[in-house]
């Protein structure tokens, strides 16, 4: 008898981590496709379509400007690599790059790093990156 409760707990159990395990798979998931599509928009100059990838309350907070925007179409990204994933404070994932950053004027080139933070919406389903687009000018 006692070995048919604890069974029948254990699937109890199983039951209810199950979907808890799929969903967090499913977000793992999708946060993968967000982040390729922000580092492909990013590693070949798609500046504006990688800002959609940001955060609307940090747009809204943040907008960028034409100047801003112009300022990215000086530079090209010959390099963009993953150099660390790990969990963030309050659920987000941090995520550290390497990006290779050449001016176009001077065809310079020189490293940045720069650190994303995604968070997950539950209720658009998507992750959105709360930190903003890299400042590749340290503010200047």
């Amino acid at each position: 008898m006692r070995v048919i409760a604890r069974m029948l707990w254990v699937l109890g159990l199983l039951a209810v981590l199950a979907p808890a395990a799929a969903q967090s798979r499913l977000q793992r998931g999708k946060l993968q496709q967000v982040q390729d599509a922000y580092a492909a928009s990013i590693r070949w100059g798609d500046f504006e379509n990688a800002w959609q990838a940001v955060d609307p309350a940090y747009r809204a907070e943040h907008p960028m400007t034409e100047l801003e925007f112009e300022r990215y179409k000086q530079i090209q990204i010959s390099g963009y690599r993953d150099l660390s994933t790990r969990g963030g404070p309050d659920g987000t994932v941090e995520r550290a790059v390497e990006l290779r950053v050449i001016n176009k004027h001077t065809m310079a080139e020189r490293t940045e790093r720069y650190v994303e933070r995604w968070r997950w919406d539950p209720e658009a389903k998507r992750w959105w990156l709360v930190v903003g687009m890299p400042d590749l000018w340290k503010g200047q």
